[in-house]
């Protein structure tokens, strides 16, 4: 998996997700974005594992700005990584969101 947000920042790693997990965070992240309420929301894309990777949205004008915390499996009091994304309009997050949700649940 590649983030390359804007040519910015690039991180390669391997991550080991499903079809299904990354569904299920794409329909989480949605339907907070389909009623935005003008609060902060977080979301986990592995809810269930030990160390999960979780997205902190901020509200911020007509859109969110997101963090994320990137820490070693199984330690989660330390923080290798934060990561910061500027904001980005709730209308182009949306979709977004649409088309990777909708290319996962064919």
């Amino acid at each position: 998996m590649t983030a390359n947000w804007c040519s910015w920042l690039k991180a390669d790693f391997t991550a080991y997700l499903t079809a299904e997990e990354t569904a299920d965070f794409a329909a989480r992240i949605l339907s907070q974005l389909c009623a935005p309420s003008g609060h902060r929301f977080s979301a986990a894309v592995t809810p269930g594992r030990n160390n999960p990777l979780t997205l902190n949205a901020e509200p911020v004008g007509d859109g969110f700005a997101f963090f994320v915390r990137l820490t070693p499996n199984g330690d989660d009091d330390v923080c290798h990584l934060q990561m910061e994304i500027d904001p980005i309009d709730a209308t182009e997050l949306r979709g977004m969101f649409d088309v990777l949700h909708a290319s996962l649940t064919l």
